[in-house]
Parts: structure tokens; sequence; C-alpha cells
């Protein structure tokens, strides 16, 4: 099929130019694209936007029957997808969505990862990650924003501070997520040492602008963290190697010298695929593992699961001193304690390790108030519409803030603003037009609505496609990552992600996508997605209106009923310890931290 890769520049075209036959359409169309452009997509020739092995299509020949059937469609049908094959177009309402996608849908006791690399070779299923699958990809850029939010929020947590100038987060991975981590250092005011074991990912970042400087040795990767250090500089550092080499060689310098020289720290390689490249091997170079990776697939496992467990005990002794790792979400936990590395948890439930998800300790209460990586593309492909949508978007959260909320939310949204005004400065923008924030129900229905007024008025020139990550309040049911902090024993159910899939194609979205896997792999998540096209009409604001408040409060219901069931166990618990005593607690409250402070007051 790689006969019918295009010869044209695949990029997001303003959608003005897609020979389309409805507006939704050509949304969809520059939406595609932009997943596909090189700038963007990790391996664009697999078709493979991000993750290692996310993609958009299986072959070049299902997307050039895709974008045939798009430039046909009418008001009056829908086109559906399995697993990247396009099964055609039907006959449907214009209410309904223009576009069903279902990604990686196997039948549960089939959906296990030998089965998978059979299905897909046979070509009658796919791996679409999140956004990759469903054609909302937005760059590195969401997962920049993800990130500054998970620092800033950690150095409240573990450092009790705000100010995070002088304190190091150390890292690994340079690639289509990952590659975000450099960037949200430096927002964040910190020193983010970043290793990567290929410098080809590692140099485009660099060229980039997305990481200021390279150390090719770890005398000088430590040099310049201690130099960084000293002096409080905001830096980015990428250190071409294994993590475990830098892992290890902090361990060193801290028994040696007794400086501990870490602050945060976390993991993002490809652990969701660990054994199909998405993790090296410290045991050998770069193109070493790529060759035993492809001649003995076992001894390349073997290596892998050893290399998991020399980095675990690295971070271990570590951890010992006022150092704080969490897990990524991507399944780096899970598979260490798969390698049988040091991670277990005494008393633990199935889905805690001995360090936190990211999701338990830090994301987890932003998503039980609603807030989620909402985010919007203008179709148009002008700079200046992006920079009107922005200037809407604060405007939305400082009226906001100016009607009163409660302190969490007021926090939340400050984060927010400040991160849309520093946006354009720091140049995140890669592919189409587009924006990332975290809001909540409330604030992601009024930014719709200025919007749609806004392109109705001619502020904006052309459509805006709304979307948001997969990650987010309502959209994944993934027990190691998204619902890890879920504890009334439903967070291995996966009915929150179906109901919303099902729940947004009827309440107004233009596509809607769901998928199998993404983030954590194959057969640990069931997650979707939506598209929703704004054009300036009144159908469009309503259908915003509908569709957005059931895409978040879906979640929220579910985390409170969650919450309660835990707050139920701590009360319990609190009573066993105060000889009986009983306490009231407001039943609306969900947050598990909230409850005990509660409790002890």
């Amino acid at each position: 099929m790689y006969r019918f890769c295009p010869s044209i520049e695949m990029r997001a075209y303003p959608v003005e130019q897609y020979p389309c036959r409805t507006r939704a359409a050509a949304a969809i169309m520059h939406m595609i694209m932009n997943n596909l452009d090189p700038a963007v997509a990790q391996f664009p020739q697999e078709l493979v936007t991000y993750g290692g092995n996310g993609q958009v299509f299986g072959n070049w020949a299902q997307f050039w029957l895709t974008m045939s059937y798009l430039s046909q469609m009418t008001e009056e049908q829908t086109l559906v997808m399995y697993s990247g094959h396009p099964l055609g177009l039907f006959p449907s309402s214009p209410g309904a969505p223009r576009l069903v996608i279902t990604n990686g849908m196997v039948i549960p006791n089939y959906s296990s990862r030998t089965e998978y690399d059979k299905l897909f070779a046979m070509g009658v299923t796919m791996y679409g990650q999140m956004t990759a699958g469903s054609y909302c990809y937005i760059g590195p850029q969401g997962i920049v924003h993800g990130t500054v939010l998970t620092v800033l929020n950690a150095g409240r947590r573990y450092l009790g501070t705000e100010d995070l100038a002088g304190k190091v987060f150390v890292t690994s991975g340079l690639g289509g997520m990952s590659g975000a981590q450099a960037k949200a250092a430096v927002i964040v005011g910190c020193i983010g040492v970043i290793a990567e074991v290929d410098r080809a990912a590692l140099m485009k970042r660099h060229k980039q602008g997305w990481l200021m400087e390279v150390a090719d040795s770890l005398d000088h990767c430590i040099r310049r963290l201690r130099e960084a250090r000293r002096r409080k500089e905001v830096l980015s550092l990428g250190y071409h190697g294994n993590v475990v080499d830098l892992w290890e060689r902090l361990v060193h310098e801290l028994d040696t010298t007794g400086e501990l020289l870490v602050d945060l720290g976390s993991d993002q390689t490809s652990c969701h695929n660990p054994f199909n490249g998405g993790y090296y091997p410290v045991q050998l170079g770069f193109t070493e593992a790529q060759s035993l990776l492809a001649s003995n697939p076992a001894a390349f496992k073997a290596l892998v699961q050893e290399s998991l467990r020399r980095q675990v005990s690295a971070i271990n002794r570590l951890a010992k001193e006022n150092f704080f790792f969490w897990d990524y979400g991507n399944a780096f936990l899970l598979e260490a304690q798969r390698a049988g590395a040091d991670v277990e948890k005494k008393g633990a439930r199935k889905t805690e390790f001995r360090y936190p998800s990211y999701v338990q300790h830090i994301m987890g209460d932003i998503f039980s108030q609603g807030f989620g990586p909402f985010r919007w593309v203008c179709t148009s492909g002008d700079p200046q519409d992006l920079a009107v949508t922005d200037q809407l978007a604060v405007s939305v959260l400082e009226a906001a803030i100016a009607g009163g909320v409660n302190p969490a939310v007021r926090l939340q949204y400050v984060d927010n603003i400040r991160w849309i005004r520093e946006a354009a400065r720091h140049q995140l923008v890669v592919g189409s037009q587009a924006r990332i924030l975290y809001s909540d129900q409330k604030g992601r229905v009024a930014i719709a609505v200025a919007f749609n007024q806004g392109i109705a008025s001619g502020k904006i020139k052309a459509p805006v496609v709304l979307s948001r990550d997969h990650h987010d309040v309502s959209g994944t049911d993934s027990p190691f990552r998204e619902t890890s902090n879920i504890y009334d024993g439903s967070a291995f159910c996966a009915d929150m992600a179906v109901q919303n899939f099902v729940g947004d194609a009827f309440r107004g979205a233009t596509w809607v996508a769901l998928h199998n896997g993404g983030g954590v792999g194959w057969g640990e998540a069931i997650n979707g997605g939506f598209g929703l096209v704004l054009d300036g009409t009144q159908e469009a604001e309503q259908k915003a209106k509908m569709m957005l408040t059931w895409d978040v409060s879906n979640g929220v219901a579910r985390r409170c009923w969650s919450g309660n069931q835990k707050a139920y166990e701590i009360i319990c618990q609190t009573m066993q310890e105060n000889n009986g005593l009983v306490v009231t607690l407001p039943h609306e409250v969900a947050d598990e931290h909230v409850l005990q402070q509660a409790l002890q007051s």
C-alpha cells in the first residue's frame, strides 16, 4: 500500500480549499491531514501520529478512500470507520454525527498483545492511541500543557512551593508526545533533564527550539545540571543516552558526594509498547538494540525487563531522600511490576504501586472538579484567528472569576489564563492553528458560545473545531491512569467511556470515536473522543451547549459517586480510630484529601 502514499505536501490546508459538499467534511479532512503532517506526526510514512504505533489509518489506500467519501458526503449521510477501514457512507439525519469511528474493538477475551499483533498484521484492526485515530491530535502542545499543570501541581504537593526555580525534573523521551517535556520545564521555570536514546528525535526537538541544550555525555550532563541548579537557571537539557544510565549516575553522585541532584522525576518512554521499540534496554546502544529487536525479540524483551528493574532500583534509592517520582500514565510501573521490579505497595489495591500515578496524586483532583484538556482548531489556518480565540477564551475565564468561584476552581482558571497568555511567546503551534487549555463544564460551554458568536460576526473567519484529548474527565476508563483514583472497585469497568461516546453522538457531536487502548496500551483502556464544528449558526451553539455539558458531567458524576464510596471507607476507618465518633460531611465532596482534612477538623 505504500505505492498510494500521496505526493502532495501533507498539512492542514485552509478549510475552503477542500473539495467538499459540507463544511463538516472539510473540517474533518483538515484534521486528518494535520495528524499526518511530517512536522506533527512521529512516523508519517507509516501513518503513525504519536506513541510509537498510534495510527490514523492502517494504510494509504484507506486514506484515499476516506478522503473520497468525505468529498462526496452530504448532510444526510454518515461515514463509518472500522479500525481505519472506511465501511462506506450510510443514510442518516442532519443532526446525526457525520463520522463514527471505532478502533480496536476486539472481543474482550481476545484483546491481548499477542492477538493484536496477529490482527494488525492481517489488517483487520488498528491501534489508534487516543487522538491519532480520532483525527484530533494538535501536535505536542496538548501534552505540553498537561505536563505544565502536572509539574506545577507536583511542586505544590510534594515540594510545598509555587516557585520551581532551581528545582530539577528528570524524565525520559523526546518523541511524539514526550517531546513536550522540555518545553513544559521551561514554562514552569525549572530545570528539565530529559534522556533520549534516538538522536534524530532529540535533534528534532532541539532544532524546533523546544530543547535548549544537548549533552552527549553523562559528565557533561551532570556538570551542566549542577551549574544550572546553583544559578537557578531555567533550562531544558537533553541527554543523548539511556535514562537508566542517568538515574544510576544520579545515585552515584548521591552516594559519593551526599548531594541529591534531582527533586522530581517521571518517565515518558512508550512503555505501553515496551518490547517493540517503545523502551530501549540500557545494556545496548540504540542501533544494536534495533538489530536485536529484529533478530531475536525474546532476547530483546529479556534485556528490557532487566533494564526496567535497574531503573526502578535507582529510583528507589533516590526516593529515600527528598525526591518524588510519579508514573506518567505510560504503563511504566505496570511493566516494571511485570518485569519483577520492586514497585509493590503493601496492602495496596490492584491499581496502586509504590509510587502514585499522576492521576492519583496530581491530576485526579482536577478531573473531579470537571477540568480537563479542552482544545480547538481554527480551520482557516490563520494565526490571527487563533489570536482572536485566545483573547475570547481569556475573557471568558476572567469573567467567570469575577462572577465568583471557589478557591480550587479559581486556581485552575488562573493557571490556564497564564498558559494562554504565554502560549504565543513559547511558539507552541506545530501544524494546525490550535490551542488547548484545561477548563470545566461552565468554562467549555461559555468559550464555545463565544467562539460561535465570533464566527457569526466575522471576527473569526472560518469554522472552529472543538475537541479534547481522550485523557479527560469522562473520556477514558483506564485503571492504571485516568481512573486509577477510582476506589469503589469499578476502575476496571468501561461504562463511562462507552456512555460518553454514545451520549456525545446524539447530543450534537460532528464526529465521535471509541478506542481500545490509548496511553497505557492495547487491552488496558477504553477511551473515546469527539469533534464538534462551530460554524456560527444557532444550531451549532445549541449542539455545543448540549454536548459539552454531557461530555463533562458524565465523568464528574461518576467520580463523585466513587468519591463517596471512598469517603465511606475513610469515615469507617476514622470512626474506628476515634472510638466511634460520628462526623458529618457535605455529600457533594468527592476529593479524598479534602475529606481527610474535613475529618481531622
